[in-house]
């Protein structure tokens, strides 16, 4: 059976989303404008809105607006943000419409104390929690799984914040790397799987969070070390106090954050990304060989696969497709139809380079093969004989739920068709996957010594390739999330 494409396959990318990035600083006259810096470093995890909130003395100032970070925040925004300490949030949205009234730092007075709280990630019993707490009557003003928690804290008990945070999060499930700023605080917590990434880092006598490291490397911070699963720090001008929430279980970082979502420039999970997606090409060279004439990426999570598959073949690499760099969130399509106008937004392919080459194209991964299938097709006019389709990662047979956009399985089409129908479809010459040992061993292979150390070496998190999602799903939930064919976990 041919796929078919899906209702969404005329969107311009067919490609999956991070849901957002958090970013926080404590004690540096510069706070606001460090982390709008931060928030641009990091705006490759979410397009679709920006905030950020600072902390004057007692008083908090919140300013935040669709769009990207540069477009929103103008200087005469910035200079609006005063004080010592800030959190910011860049939003793609996985729960919750894209509107105004959903994007963070969400803000709440608990007890006479102000908090603002950033979110990366997804809860994944939110819709339960949600419906609880309306019962009981509590007030949504967004959609946002993050506004959840706030109602959390504010209902939990304890001597201050921080314990009613403890509390709040010990009947969440699902993914979080959370920022909460208070008046003399910056609290950074990361669940105990340790699902999304989230760093410490240091200038001068500052200390910074951030998702990324890149953030770090853009102001001029030093990186210290990751937030471990289950850990929740407290920096207060004392300094940086820690300690564990939960008890230590094996860790399941996304591993799509080194194959896909991280800068190549970036640290995750004590991963330097650039060296763990070259032996991911290089691994992919040797699992999946082909006689070519040239290895050409598909930019720009497919460059530095693309150079290990080619130091490893020893066929040379070439860049056969040329991005453009300043696609706009929104365009307007003309009304005489332009074959693969919306990959050809994005991508075009270079005609002289490729006319008679035989092609091993480097992708890192295959949603619904709808963009798939125009990049081969877009090779093939501009004079390639062969096209050979290579994968850096598993095929995707089921969604995530821990923050990752991901379509219903129906969508995706490694769930319900075979390699070769999936090749046929996209109409390759031939195709091949990286394995999910042979991913998880390389990546793992480039883990630094003192993260493994911290004990961040458990298993990754790889739902999306074998449907084992590491937290088990109530009978609800998994009617919810429409995972009647799996066995509960």
């Amino acid at each position: 059976m041919e796929p078919q494409d899906s209702p969404r396959s005329d969107a311009p990318f067919d490609e999956l989303k991070e849901k957002c990035a958090v970013f926080g600083i404590f004690n540096h006259p510069e706070a606001g404008n460090l982390t709008y810096l931060g928030l641009y470093a990091l705006q490759h995890r979410g397009q679709e809105g920006c905030g950020i909130a600072t902390m004057d003395g007692e008083r908090m100032i919140i300013r935040k607006g669709e769009g990207l970070v540069s477009e929103y925040f103008r200087e005469s925004v910035i200079s609006e943000l005063k004080g010592r300490s800030a959190v910011g949030h860049n939003r793609y949205s996985t729960a919750g419409s894209d509107s105004q009234r959903n994007l963070q730092p969400l803000s709440a007075t608990i007890s006479d104390v102000s908090m603002a709280l950033v979110h990366n990630g997804n809860l994944t019993n939110a819709v339960e929690l949600r419906k609880s707490l309306e019962e009981e009557g509590a007030l949504f003003t967004t959609d946002v799984d993050t506004e959840v928690l706030v109602h959390m804290i504010a209902r939990s008990r304890g001597e201050d914040l921080v314990s009613r945070m403890e509390t709040a999060l010990a009947s969440v499930k699902g993914s979080y790397s959370l920022l909460a700023l208070l008046p003399h605080a910056l609290i950074g917590i990361r669940d105990p799987h340790g699902f999304r990434p989230l760093s410490i880092g240091k200038l001068g006598d500052s200390y910074v969070l951030a998702s990324e490291t890149c953030a770090f490397d853009l102001i001029g911070a030093k990186y210290v070390r990751d937030v471990e699963p289950g850990e929740m720090v407290i920096i207060t001008e004392a300094g940086l106090d820690h300690f564990r929430l939960f008890p230590k279980i094996p860790s399941a970082a996304c591993i799509f954050e080194l194959i896909y979502f991280a800068r190549p420039d970036s640290r995750v999970f004590g991963i330097p990304v650039y060296q763990a997606r070259k032996r991911l090409g290089r691994r992919l060279a040797m699992e999946s060989p082909v006689d070519a004439d040239i290895v050409v990426p598909v930019p720009d999570s497919g460059l530095a696969p693309a150079l290990g598959y080619s130091e490893q073949s020893g066929i040379p690499i070439d860049m056969g497709l040329i991005r453009n760099h300043y696609v706009g969130r929104t365009f307007i399509e003309p009304r005489q139809s332009i074959r693969h106008f919306g990959v050809k937004i994005k991508l075009n392919a270079v005609p002289g380079l490729l006319a008679g080459k035989r092609i091993v194209v480097i992708d890192d991964s295959i949603v619904r093969g709808t963009t798939s299938r125009k990049i081969v097709s877009m090779l093939r006019e501009a004079g390639a004989r062969e096209v050979h389709m290579r994968i850096t990662s598993a095929p995707i047979h089921f969604p995530c739920f821990y923050g990752i956009d991901t379509p219903n399985r129906g969508e995706l089409i490694a769930s319900t068709h075979s390699l070769d129908e999936i090749r046929r479809y996209i109409k390759a010459d031939s195709l091949g996957y990286l394995p999910i040992d042979a991913m998880e061993e390389e990546v793992s292979l480039c883990q630094e010594k003192r993260e493994a150390e911290a004990g961040m070496t458990g298993s990754f998190c790889k739902a999306c390739f074998d449907g084992n999602y590491p937290i088990a799903f109530t009978q609800e939930e998994r009617i919810q999330h429409g995972l009647f064919d799996r066995p509960v976990r």
